[in-house]
């Protein structure tokens, strides 16, 4: 007889969290959709506080999904916000340059973050793509800049770097610009708090409620 008595198994741990969330945590503000991703977020966190932070521009979770359903491009600042996409429920390349030999050179001779110098190979895949970036600021305010001089529009960012430097700052400008200058619906996550894991599973999120899913 094991000493300890706990649930093993992962759907049923999976359903119960779900439950909790929804009876600890206040998610009137959010449409159903919407709430598919708040929880998502809190059962990877922990934390129900976190979606006070959440924001969801009009249409950004309809935009989402449309794009999932087209096999559109999924576009990563970083590894570690690619390999925690769960591929079980997507049907979408996934792309992260951040290791490409050429993106190395160039953010050494320009002495740039590799983030930064990795958006220059993000251009020509940017139309009707689904950014995540779980982050670095400098990736995001670098997309924004390419937008600003006339790059093609992704379907949806989902913008959520993480820190103390730069991250709040470039999560409000994408809040404020994105959906409204550059006709470019965002899902982010207000101040310092967001990560890589927190942004996966954002489009995670989507990923499931595209095949169906939900909880």
């Amino acid at each position: 007889m094991p000493r300890f008595d706990y649930l093993c198994d992962p759907d049923e741990i999976e359903r119960q969290s779900f439950v909790q969330i929804r009876q600890i945590t206040d998610l009137s503000r959010f449409d159903a959709d919407q709430q598919q991703v708040a929880m998502r977020l809190i059962h990877t966190s922990g934390d129900p506080d976190i979606v006070r932070d959440l924001h969801f521009s009009p249409g950004a979770v309809v935009a989402g999904l449309a794009a999932l359903e087209k096999g559109a491009d999924v576009l990563c600042d970083i590894e570690m916000v690619s390999h925690g996409i769960s591929k079980r429920y997507l049907h979408s390349p996934v792309l992260c340059f951040l290791n490409a030999p050429a993106v190395i050179d160039r953010a050494r001779l320009a002495r740039e973050t590799r983030t930064m110098a990795a958006m220059e190979e993000w251009p020509a895949h940017l139309a009707g793509s689904i950014v995540v970036i779980g982050n670095a600021p400098t990736a995001l305010f670098r997309l924004l800049d390419l937008l600003d001089d006339g790059a093609p529009r992704p379907a949806l960012v989902i913008g959520m770097p993480v820190g103390f430097i730069n991250a709040a700052e470039s999560k409000q400008a994408l809040w404020e610009v994105a959906p409204t200058e550059f006709q470019t619906p965002c899902i982010t996550l207000l101040g310092r708090r967001g990560g890589s894991s927190l942004a996966a599973a954002t489009l995670n999120a989507l990923a499931r409620m595209a095949n169906g899913i939900r909880f």
